[in-house]
């Protein structure tokens, strides 16, 4: 009789296997409540508090967050033209334009070429506190973008690829005080070094099982490192061209506007959603119930696949003091990183709980008013005080 290894048990032994060791680990390497443990309501919500569930959005409650990797149910999930239905039997991923030899993949194709394993959390790029819900992690399976574009043959002149999502719908394109009402296919592009670095996958599965109708089954696009927008769902045609893809989810909707001083005088810049920026937030606090005075601070960083130097935590307008990365959540380079900072000598009343973080390239994430200049909402990775009161 064969026994399934939990995911839980599969952490614990990577932790074994990159000489963290087993025994002994703290409670705390993954953040399961437990009976010793209350929780501490955070101020900055409403009560009651009522998490955004609708057809086509899905919000996790980062507060009950029990596990490295995110349920399918509860992955987050966000798009622009619903879910569109595929049927697998006649489903065909078409790869078109500058290649040697067009293709007409099936999903059992694609399922037949090598594969490779990705454990990947991100974000959307409008995600922020306090709920900061439009982020999951997960276990992916698929095949490299490589491994199909060297399969159709990429031309001299193959410049960028764009990956077409079978979800579609009308949008409105302006030009100089003109609108142009068009059927628009969701798509995004990679430059040809990006596509052909091994990095991104066409994923089928995830947490070893197909993927779901809201996971953009049966195949989607993933950049590790990079924001969710750029994962193209319900892939349905690679097309190859020499000119930049200037689509509306690409060129428009999925930019941010900041301010930078360039020789003492303020430059305004555009730039396309892609790589995460570095971001740490606090999932929930946690009263001891055997000392009242020590709570555990529990949270989550997302980047882009930089190593993380440190975590710190604020309490108040106290010093920062370091907060522990969860070992078994640092070996996989572009997974969640879990934290926890033991908080003693709690005094009753209002307080704040800040977290940040810093890689180890040196960049700090930065506060709100750090980022002052950046006009538009997308990409907000500033550090999030999140409030409470200690009983």
């Amino acid at each position: 009789m064969t026994r399934k290894t939990t995911r839980r048990e599969m952490l614990k032994e990577s932790a074994a296997l990159a000489g963290l060791g087993f025994v002994g680990l703290p409670d705390w390497v993954l953040p399961e409540l437990t009976q010793e443990q209350t929780l501490v309501p955070f101020t900055d919500l409403p009560d009651p508090f009522v998490l955004e569930r609708t057809p086509d959005r899905r919000i996790i409650d980062a507060r009950t967050i029990n596990d490295f990797f995110t349920p399918a149910d509860q992955f987050f999930t966000t798009q622009h033209f619903g879910h569109p239905e595929i049927d697998l039997a006649t489903y065909r991923l078409e790869v078109s334009g500058l290649v040697d030899r067009p293709l007409s993949l099936s999903i059992d194709d694609l399922r037949a070429m090598p594969s490779r394993e990705l454990v990947f959390g991100f974000e959307c790029s409008g995600n922020r506190g306090p709920v900061n819900g439009l982020s999951s992690n997960g276990h992916w399976r698929g095949v490299p973008v490589r491994d199909v574009l060297e399969r159709a043959g990429l031309q001299w002149n193959a410049r960028e690829i764009v990956f077409f999502g079978a979800d579609h719908g009308e949008v409105e394109v302006e030009f100089r005080g003109r609108t142009y009402p068009v059927d628009q296919h969701y798509g995004r592009s990679l430059q040809r070094d990006q596509a052909l670095s091994g990095e991104p996958m066409l994923a089928y599965d995830l947490n070893d099982e197909p993927l779901t109708t809201h996971q953009g089954r049966p195949l989607r696009l993933l950049v590790p490192g990079w924001y969710g927008a750029p994962n193209v769902k319900w892939v349905s045609e690679i097309h190859v061209q020499e000119d930049q893809y200037l689509g509306d989810y690409q060129a428009r909707w999925y930019r941010t506007l900041r301010g930078e001083m360039v020789n003492g005088e303020m430059k305004w810049k555009e730039t396309a959603i892609s790589k995460m920026r570095l971001k740490s937030f606090v999932a929930r606090v946690t009263r001891d119930t055997s000392d009242g005075s020590r709570h555990n601070v529990f949270g989550v960083v997302l980047h882009d696949g930089t190593p993380i130097q440190s975590v710190e935590v604020r309490i108040d307008d106290g010093p920062w003091e370091l907060a522990t990365l969860d070992p078994a959540t640092t070996g996989e380079r572009y997974g969640w990183k879990f934290f926890n900072y033991t908080w003693r000598g709690a005094t009753p009343g209002e307080h704040t709980v800040t977290s940040r973080a810093t890689d180890i390239d040196g960049y700090v994430q930065p506060t709100a008013e750090e980022l002052g200049t950046k006009l538009t909402f997308l990409e907000h990775n500033a550090q999030s005080p999140r409030t409470l009161v200690i009983g």
